[in-house]
């Protein structure tokens, strides 16, 4: 067993509340990982992922004070690195890459069976080719599960888009899919 299961949240959060460089480690081991996935879900590239991840967690350092203990430690860094991988996203990009309205998408039928084929690196994969708004509608509605008026509060778009583009965005999933079996 590893160091950084030894030790529960309450005493990582209350470690690093104490600027303990040593519980700033332990916590940023016990959660980057699925942090990183998180950005790298956003990101266009690893690199961008990777300066995200690192910009978040000096943000939930930051932060750690205002951790209330009401919801799991895991729920509440994930939220800080969404939010901070979407400011990031809006500062490079003040306008996104939709599937345009013109494009019609025709939603194919999945079988069990070629899901069932398909790991997680293959999909994530494959949700990488979506155009880069669709793409973080897709994570923040289907992965992180906000509504639809929360996604265009937080992307400065209507919820109308946000509905459509998610809906696109699934029917061009299942065609790539599809094309991979």
């Amino acid at each position: 067993m590893g160091e950084r299961e030894l030790y529960s949240d309450a005493e990582l959060v209350q470690g690093c509340k104490n600027n303990n460089r040593k519980y700033q480690e332990l916590l940023y081991r016990k959660y980057a990982k699925k942090m990183y996935g998180i950005c790298l879900s956003y990101a266009t590239d690893r690199s961008m992922a990777q300066d995200m991840l690192q910009d978040g967690f000096i943000k939930v350092f930051k932060k750690i004070d205002t951790f209330r203990e009401q919801g799991s430690l895991e729920g509440w860094v994930r939220r800080i690195i969404t939010n901070t991988a979407l400011d990031y996203m809006r500062q490079k990009s003040r306008t996104f890459d939709f599937i345009d309205h013109n494009q019609e998408v025709e939603e194919q039928q999945l079988d069990n069976s070629i899901m069932e084929k398909i790991n997680s690196d293959g999909l994530f994969r494959i949700i990488e080719q979506l155009p880069q708004g669709a793409r973080m509608v897709f994570n923040l509605y289907a992965v992180e599960g906000y509504t639809h008026k929360e996604i265009a509060d937080k992307l400065e778009i209507t919820e109308g888009t946000s509905k459509s583009q998610f809906k696109r965005a699934r029917a061009l999933l299942k065609n790539l899919i599809q094309d991979l079996i």
